[in-house]
């Protein structure tokens, strides 16, 4: 992991999904590179663990589907940090692995809360933080299953692809007001969410990559930090890729 000394230096950074995977990667460079960071998880054992290991400034333990508490920890982590400059929104499950005509419909209403309404929840409630400031970033996991729709995963599919048009929606609107809105696409990577998955699923993922491998979690890392960077300056309301070629649009 390469590591740019002083990138953040002075940033604040909300990083849900914080506890695992590239939530929990990401939040560990920003630190490493200057920057605090409040992790935001729904597991709350797994939450303290990672804070202690990434060196994070507080941690909130919420459901991202919970409007109030998304609200309340927003308040509580803009009063931790001083301010917030970064908002990375990588809470999300797969949901179950079915066709559309026997979809769980639990499955289904649980996919879309987290996945969409939660990232929503996430991005209204930080947004008047950044506008107060006048400085944002927005960085939005989506998947390329939100491009191109992966077959027995429907509302995952359905939770990204609106989870890119909101990005794009909210991206215009901060478009001149110093806060940049992005989504990131990536293709199947190496994290504890394949663990909801059949291994069936898993490598018929593996085999849409022309690279021939799954990701590993420090390349979409190392987008998203870009992306959550002043470097990131004119580009806004878009998707980041990083699929080994799965998608080229």
């Amino acid at each position: 992991m390469s590591i740019f000394a002083g990138r953040y230096a002075g940033r604040c950074a909300i990083i849900t999904g914080g506890a695992s995977g590239l939530g929990k990667q990401v939040a560990a460079r920003i630190v490493a590179e200057g920057g605090k960071v409040v992790l935001w998880d729904v597991n709350p054992d797994a939450l303290a663990a990672a804070g202690d290991e990434v060196g994070a400034s507080a941690v909130a333990a919420l459901d991202v589907s919970d409007q109030a508490a998304v609200e309340e920890a927003a308040k509580a982590s803009a009063d931790a940090l001083g301010k917030i400059d970064i908002l990375v929104c990588s809470a999300g499950i797969t949901g179950a692995t079915a066709s559309v005509w026997d979809y769980p419909l639990d499955s289904w209403q649980r996919v879309i809360d987290i996945n969409l309404n939660g990232l929503f929840y996430c991005n209204r409630a930080v947004v008047p933080f950044m506008l107060e400031n006048g400085y944002g970033r927005i960085v939005n996991l989506a998947s390329v299953a939100g491009k191109e729709g992966n077959p027995n995963a429907s509302a995952y599919s359905a939770s990204k692809a609106g989870v890119i048009g909101l990005t794009k929606s909210l991206g215009k609107e901060l478009a001149g007001k110093g806060v940049i809105a992005n989504a990131l696409t990536p293709a199947t990577f190496e994290s504890p969410i394949l663990a909801q998955l059949p291994q069936s699923q898993v490598d018929y993922m593996r085999s849409r990559i022309p690279m021939g491998r799954l990701g590993e979690v420090s390349e979409s890392a190392a987008m998203v930090c870009f992306m959550a960077s002043e470097e990131c300056s004119f580009t806004t309301a878009s998707t980041f890729d990083t699929s080994g070629g799965r998608t080229t649009f």
